[in-house]
């Protein structure tokens, strides 16, 4: 059978079989949630695990709605919930009145889930709900980006210092911790939610800067000395700092690199950025840039605790 994404696999089975069972009631139905095809990045390779002709259909009252086992010969799913018993247990908030801790607290890769997908028909509010957290309010923007520079501050020396030090090994990881970050940076800077690790590098290149930024990324990845590796990081740096003062967020920063104070390791001074964004403060940050648990980022009850925790 030839492949067909997941997003038009699913409208198919909402337009064929779904449709008509609810035709003339009250409904939302979409796509959204978990899974590759929710962010446009499945393949036939996504069909061999949870990959089904999925709807979520969206009731005044939940009622059965029985459908066929399989669709086009694929397992067929379908989910009835009220939307705002759905909405609220997906993001862990009401998405009607978000407050700042809400978005804090939620992952990333949940908002991406939520405001992905695609709605197939919409008489309930569901795309009003996605459009309140299609973005985060500017303050709340400006203070994530604001922590995304201070964790690159936090290990920009360090490429060198361990490569200075014989650990060339030590300092490979700490590029690609450095890598991983900036890509997560240009995505904020882009409006995006970066997805969880295995979409981030697919999100990335859909940027308009991957272009320019991917060869030198990917250079410093496979470079083998402390030198290169830092010479390829360098002109990343400057091209994230000049792409960060294309948002006129800020008043304009120098973007180029200098010496870590007096010692011989080349960096962005990435605080500058972090200061200038947050007025100075030290930012923590929204869940996802200082929890980094799979499961823990998994527990909406765990991570609003965290953040509503005095030091959060």
């Amino acid at each position: 059978m030839t492949f067909i994404s997941g997003i038009e696999l699913s409208r198919r089975f909402y337009t064929a079989v779904v449709r008509p069972l609810v035709d003339g009631e009250p409904h939302s139905a979409a796509l959204l949630g978990p899974g590759s095809e929710v962010l446009g990045f499945d393949t036939e390779r996504s069909a061999d695990h949870d990959w089904t002709a999925r709807v979520q259909l969206f009731l005044p009252r939940v009622r059965e709605v029985p459908v066929p086992g399989t669709f086009l010969g694929h397992p067929a799913k379908l989910i009835v919930a009220t939307l705002g018993d759905w909405t609220r247990g997906t993001l862990g908030f009401d998405p009607r009145r978000p407050e700042r801790r809400d978005w804090l607290a939620t992952p990333t890769q949940v908002f991406a889930e939520f405001t992905g997908g695609a709605v197939f028909h919409d008489d309930l509010g569901l795309e009003a709900l996605r459009r309140n957290v299609a973005w985060y309010p500017d303050d709340v923007w400006r203070y994530v980006l604001a922590c995304q520079w201070r964790r690159i501050e936090q290990e920009e020396p360090f490429v060198g210092r361990c490569g200075e030090a014989g650990d060339e090994l030590g300092s490979a990881v700490v590029a690609a911790r450095l890598v991983r970050d900036l890509m997560r940076l240009c995505l904020l800077m882009a409006r995006r939610y970066p997805p969880y690790s295995k979409w981030l590098g697919s999100a990335f290149a859909r940027l308009p800067v991957a272009g320019t930024l991917t060869p030198s990324l990917t250079a410093a990845l496979a470079s083998t000395t402390w030198r290169e590796r830092e010479r390829h990081l360098v002109t990343a740096y400057e091209t994230v700092a000049e792409a960060h003062n294309a948002l006129g967020l800020t008043a304009p920063i120098e973007p180029r690199v200098s010496t870590f104070f007096d010692r011989p390791f080349r960096v962005i001074h990435a605080g500058r950025f972090a200061s200038a964004l947050s007025g100075g403060s030290s930012p923590i940050g929204a869940i996802d840039q200082f929890v980094d648990s799979t499961d823990a980022l998994g527990d909406r009850a765990f991570t609003r605790r965290v953040v509503d925790c005095p030091h959060g």
